[in-house]
């Protein structure tokens, strides 16, 4: 039996990888290395994270981006300079190559509980026993597509993370839903390669993040709006350094502060792909849709209260991602329904963990308990070094199975 077992090798994953080898605890991590960002976000997007914010956590401190980008002589800064998506995918399979190379690409098909302990069942049919299982599966299981649409089938209505290339709509007329960073850079990018792409925003204006300038702050606006690891701004500083003092509000303060802090933008490399190019459809969103003659018709209803039908071929939903732990396929039934939530989020201690013992949620699952940080890789630091700690202080005064099978008790030697 080992120690845990990782279930998702993003930056989360791997970062928990990392910070377990180094306290030599026995674990194995399973899943495609980096596959939320290599296979279901649009190809030449930028991170909306500035460089400082975009490491995966290496407990020594070696393996940063930074580093990663003077290695390989690409250009970087810890501010003011994008991020791009397939520089970030890069370093994450050199940090993946070099600080966890015990990652195995296997699929987790089943998670149960036995006894006190856990049984994973991999996509190559083996079983692996485990104390614990963290759940680092990132954001795909979550994608949102509004009840509206939901109904169509996928040859009329996807949601962007299932498209990382964009080419299959050219020549044909899609209405792209949101007005988040995936679907305006989306909308953008089918344009680019002759998609007659239409971009439906609820809001009736599209926002973006300024762009960053190089004139030095002045006192007061580093006073105000001081910079942090989710950008400038009071609330972002406090949300990005105490995600453990985040946890103590009161519940539903949490759940607003995720809905609304850094709501739905775009990257302002990708204003100009979009202003002027794209066909907005602002202060809309859809009511209802059907499909006629073989044509996706959305009902939709503007800010003013007039309802209009729009005709297309296609419907992407930008619509972002909701906690649904239903989703969760490979988690037995029986498991599932033990998991205390709230809104639709599991329930967690200040360790991470559900109220099933030796069950943890790390990222976006996260994120009602821990704040907005969880929602952004920057959030991997705080979510490795915390559980790592709690797990090794828990391993110290459990039984460990010596290679006799003997049950024995190893005490934690005091710490000044």
């Amino acid at each position: 039996m080992i120690e845990a077992a990782i279930v998702g090798a993003g930056p989360y994953g791997l970062s928990i990888a990392a910070h377990l080898r180094r306290q030599g605890l026995p674990f194995r991590i399973f899943g495609p290395p980096m596959d939320s960002w290599l296979t279901h976000m649009p190809k030449g997007m930028m991170l909306k994270s500035d460089g400082f914010a975009s490491n995966i956590s290496d407990p020594d401190g070696r393996m940063t981006l930074k580093e990663f980008c003077e290695e390989r002589r690409i250009p970087y800064a810890d501010t003011a300079k994008p991020i791009r998506l397939d520089t970030f995918t890069a370093y994450g399979l050199a940090f993946r190559e070099r600080i966890v190379p015990e990652l195995e690409n296997k699929m987790v098909t089943k998670v149960e509980r036995i006894g006190n302990a856990y049984q994973l069942t991999l996509s190559d049919g083996e079983q692996v026993k485990a104390r614990r299982v963290i759940l680092a599966v990132g954001i795909t299981y979550f994608a949102y597509i509004p009840e509206s649409i939901a109904h169509l089938s996928e040859e009329f209505v996807t949601h962007t993370y299932q498209h990382p290339q964009v080419d299959e709509f050219r020549g044909r007329h899609v209405v792209v839903i949101g007005g988040g960073a995936s679907a305006i850079e989306m909308a953008g990018l089918m344009r680019s390669v002759g998609v007659d792409a239409h971009l439906m925003v609820r809001d009736q204006e599209l926002k973006f993040h300024n762009e960053p300038s190089s004139k030095p702050r002045s006192l007061w606006k580093r006073i105000r709006h001081p910079k942090s690891g989710l950008g400038p701004g009071l609330r972002s500083r406090f949300f990005a350094n105490h995600p453990d003092l985040f946890r103590l509000l009161p519940e539903k303060l949490r759940v607003e502060a995720v809905r609304r802090h850094l709501g739905p933008s775009g990257h302002w490399v990708s204003k100009n792909a979009v202003l002027g190019k794209v066909p907005l459809m602002l202060g809309c969103s859809p009511e209802g849709a059907e499909v006629r003659n073989g044509k996706v018709i959305l009902q939709v209803r503007s800010a003013d209260g007039l309802r209009s039908e729009v005709q297309t071929d296609h419907v992407v939903a930008g619509t972002g991602y909701k906690v649904n732990l239903d989703r969760l396929k490979f988690l037995s039934p029986e498991l599932r329904t033990k998991i205390k939530v709230s809104a639709g989020s599991p329930i967690l201690s200040s360790k991470f963990e559900s109220s099933v013992q030796g069950l943890y949620f790390v990222g976006l699952a996260a994120a009602n308990t821990f704040g907005p940080l969880m929602r952004f890789a920057y959030g991997a630091d705080f979510a490795a070094r915390h559980l790592t700690r709690a797990i090794t202080r828990a391993a110290a005064m459990e039984p460990a199975m010596t290679p006799a099978g003997i049950n024995v008790r190893i005490e934690e030697a005091p710490r000044s």
